[in-house]
This record gives C-alpha cells, sequence and structure tokens, in this order.
C-alpha cells in the first residue's frame, strides 16, 4: 500500500509555511508530520526566479542525503524549489517520483 501525503498550510505556531501529512494510506495512520517553508519566506513558486532557485539546490543539495522524502529538506527543495511555479504542480510531481498517493 503507497503512502499518502497531504500538504496544508502550517498553523502559525510552528513558524513554517506548510506541512506534511504523511499517512501508511489515505485516512490510514499517520507516520510522520513535517512543517518545512521559511513562514514569510519568498521562494521559486512566489517569484519564479530561476537564478534564486538555482543557488538554493546549490546551498541545500545535502539535505537530500538522507534519501528520505519525508523530511524538510526534501519537502522543501521539490515542492517550493520545484520545476514549476505552481505547488500544486509540484506536488503532483513529487507524489508520482516518490509513488505517494
Amino acid at each position: 500500500m503507497p503512502i499518502s501525503m497531504k500538504i496544508v498550510e502550517a498553523q502559525p505556531k510552528t513558524g513554517k509555511r506548510f506541512t506534511a501529512i504523511f499517512r501508511l494510506h489515505k485516512g490510514g495512520k499517520i507516520i510522520k508530520i513535517t512543517h518545512f517553508g521559511q513562514r514569510g519566506g519568498k521562494t521559486y513558486i512566489d517569484e519564479g526566479d530561476k537564478e534564486k532557485r538555482k543557488n538554493f539546490r546549490a546551498r541545500h543539495k545535502g539535505d537530500l542525503k538522507t534519501k528520505d522524502f519525508k523530511r524538510a529538506g526534501f519537502l522543501s527543495m521539490g515542492l517550493l524549489w520545484g520545476e514549476h511555479t505552481s505547488l500544486k504542480k509540484n506536488i503532483e510531481d513529487y507524489k508520482k517520483k516518490f509513488n505517494l498517493d
């Protein structure tokens, strides 16, 4: 059974922009909650600046060494600094890449 992922706006108390909720399957047991993205920060989905995206990816490529798609660094890289300026499209790509529902 594939893991499901849902992205919601984070509660202000987290200090983050988004929250990813991972479940064993849709409606199943929550296995991980990850808060990510700097609240108030500008990302590729906000500005569409390819040079800033390139620089962010270079600075944060070490975040990918864990190979854990549930971690904040992975989520930020794929969703906030992904290929598209659309969060929705980046979520679709991320789910496809990691076989998520």
